[in-house]
């Protein structure tokens, strides 16, 4: 490749990383506005205060808002964690009928769109008593056919023969997940980690139908509160409250964009 063509990919590539991350910082530079200033489309603050951020504190419960978010990701993380990477265990290392038929039918749920399970989904809960609290929250998303699937892919990058020799050392299955499995398959594990959390700190409908107790619900939640609440203009609270929300996302992916890539990658080329 020529310096001339190198010179215009990378100028290229400028652009459009502008044109993508432009509006997270008009967000964040409106979040230190005033009504005024926002409405005469100033670009940059005439003065970077903190009131917006205290307002949006004062505003709406956003501390327990984000605390219950953080709550929830993390249990919801942690479940899927351990029934993916269990089921994908008993997929790969297993033996028994219809094995392979009955993980394409696993696999097949994630044609069916969340729409059409919410109801039965949310039948569930009612009839369980699990309104307004944490397991109705989280208990629904513990099972994720993309999850076990994607594990799956990277438990069959192990020999089998590896396997078969634990068993002759008499290691249980169990000890062999544990000291082996999990190990090797680490990158992947932090790749459906993320994904996870990042998934579940953005939810906004199934929460808004479990949950009207402020106790319980989620950050999302408080910003649509936020919004509703506020008058035009005071967009710069509006946006002070979306760059607190926001913020853990983009530290997660910032942090974990490598391993993000490695672990979707992992498995699909032997």
């Amino acid at each position: 490749m020529t310096i001339g063509k190198k010179i215009f990919l990378y100028l290229l590539l400028i652009l459009s990383g502008f044109i993508m991350f432009f509006p997270i910082v008009y967000a964040f530079m409106i979040s230190f506005m005033q009504g005024g200033e926002v409405l005469q489309g100033k670009l940059i603050p005439e003065n970077f205060t903190l009131t917006n951020y205290i307002n949006a504190f004062e505003k709406v419960p956003l501390l327990r808002y984000l605390i219950n978010s953080l709550v929830v990701s993390t249990v919801i993380m942690l479940g899927q964690l351990l029934l993916c990477s269990l089921a994908a265990f008993a997929f790969v290392f297993t033996k028994f009928k219809g094995k392979n038929l009955l993980f394409m039918l696993f696999i097949s749920t994630m044609m069916i769109p969340w729409e059409a399970t919410m109801v039965p989904n949310f039948q569930t809960v009612q009839s369980l008593g699990w309104l307004n609290s944490f397991p109705g929250l989280t208990i629904p998303f513990f099972a994720m056919a993309f999850g076990t699937f994607l594990l799956r892919q990277q438990f069959k990058t192990i020999p089998i023969e590896l396997y078969e020799a634990s068993q002759v050392s008499g290691i249980s299955r169990f000890k062999f997940f544990l000291t082996v499995v999990l190990p090797i398959s680490k990158t992947s594990l932090i790749t459906l980690g993320i994904y996870c959390f990042l998934t579940a700190w953005n939810m906004y409908l199934w929460p808004l139908l479990v949950t009207n107790d402020e106790k319980v619900r989620t950050v999302q939640i408080g910003l649509k509160q936020m919004q509703t609440q506020e008058i035009a203009s005071e967009w710069g609270v509006v946006m002070a409250g979306v760059m607190l929300v926001i913020l853990p996302t983009l530290l997660l992916i910032f942090v974990g964009q490598k391993r993000l890539q490695e672990g979707l990658t992992r498995g699909a080329i032997k």
